[in-house]
């Protein structure tokens, strides 16, 4: 335990090992602790104990459509860019019970869940993805309408960042600003060295988890280090999305461009690229009666505008053809989003390029549509 007292935005240097002891602290403290791993071929999170858990040595290749990962055996834990897995089902999960109607001596009541909302501690989460957690955020904890549920896991979340220095082959995230490193909404954030993790004091709860453990004030080395990787990350993005800041009223103003057809001769409409995002919210809800007939339990559960069900109403659907569809769905995230919540709804992980089984990539489709739209004389 070091004597020296760490103070708010500090940076200090802990030896990789320590991390063990942070981890163990925090489960002290009733968190259940969350980081990636490998299974089943993917990085997914799940609890962890140890940095044993942590898919050390191994990378991924991801292209259009493409997803395989590699063990290499190097010696980083936080290497491994993410998969389909997103933190997003922590917060919002994919299936949460709203409340149940009980059929109790002749009327029926109506009760909501009793369970608590738990206490999760999530490790590794990436600059993009902590920025989708601050979309989320806007949707869910909004002036007019916050989800409960939401808001109770939110509140009791503590977040360990790490700044991504490797970034994947479908990466963008420095085109929307929102990687490779973490600025703000994190209680401790990982830069991961060869030697050591520099750990940035994010909140007044992270500083309180870390002093105990035994730091070292971060050498000139080190910072250099770290801000030497963190520079040639950003050059090494696999994916770059040209003019991001004009894409709302490119999008808006060619909602008819024939290329919105070509995109949908190719989208198999599966929603693939709605399941693996981390920003979207799209939801419905199902009720599920006992056989008795005396209980009936509201479930929300994720959907997709991809999906026709989710458009489908009393006279008719109003978005029947895949164009309608992924049209929607697009420009909802780089154009009314903003509108709505004041930023894009895309945090440039590269999740739906990664995963959408026809390879159709958002980057490419979105340079096309401006640089069509601008030897047409539009915008």
């Amino acid at each position: 335990m070091t004597e020296q007292n760490l103070t708010l935005g500090a940076t200090v240097a802990l030896s990789k090992p320590h991390l063990n002891d942070l981890l163990q602290s925090l489960r002290a403290h009733g968190y259940q602790t969350h980081g990636p791993q490998v299974r089943d071929g993917a990085l997914i999170y799940g609890p962890i104990t140890t940095l044993d858990d942590l898919p050390q040595g191994y990378i991924s290749h991801q292209d259009a459509g493409r997803y395989r990962l590699e063990h290499t055996g190097h010696p980083y834990y936080f290497a491994l860019t993410p998969g389909p897995d997103t933190w997003k089902r922590y917060l919002f999960p994919r299936r949460r019970a709203l409340f149940h109607f009980q059929h109790h001596q002749g009327t029926w009541e109506t009760a909501p869940p009793h369970d608590p909302p738990p206490r999760y501690a999530l490790l590794g989460v990436r600059p993009c993805e902590l920025a989708a957690i601050q979309i989320q955020d806007q949707v869910f904890l909004r002036a007019d309408f916050t989800d409960p549920y939401y808001r109770g896991v939110r509140e009791n979340l503590f977040i360990i960042a790490v700044n991504c220095l490797r970034p994947g082959d479908t990466c963008f995230c420095a085109s929307l600003e929102t990687g490779p490193e973490a600025r703000e909404g994190y209680d401790l954030l990982l830069t991961e060295l060869d030697d050591v993790f520099l750990v940035s004091v994010g909140s007044e709860i992270g500083r309180q988890h870390l002093q105990p453990l035994p730091w070292e004030p971060a050498s000139a080395f080190h910072l250099n280090q770290a801000r030497r990787q963190l520079d040639a990350a950003r050059q090494r993005m696999g994916r770059t999305l040209p003019d991001p800041q004009h894409l709302p009223e490119t999008l808006l103003a060619n909602l008819e461009h024939p290329h919105w057809d070509d995109i949908a001769q190719r989208c198999l409409s599966c929603g693939n690229c709605t399941q693996v995002c981390p920003t979207c919210f799209c939801w419905d809800v199902q009720d599920e009666i006992t056989l008795a007939g005396d209980r009936v339990t509201r479930f929300r559960v994720w959907d997709s505008c991809l999906s026709p069900q989710l458009s489908y109403l009393a006279g008719g659907n109003a978005r029947p053809s895949i164009r309608a569809r992924y049209r929607q769905w697009l420009t909802h995230k780089f154009a009314s989003w903003e509108r709505q919540f004041g930023t894009l709804g895309c945090v440039g992980c590269g999740r739906c390029i990664t995963w959408c089984p026809a390879g159709i990539d958002i980057t490419v489709e979105l340079a096309t549509l401006r640089t069509q739209a601008l030897h047409a004389g539009g915008v």
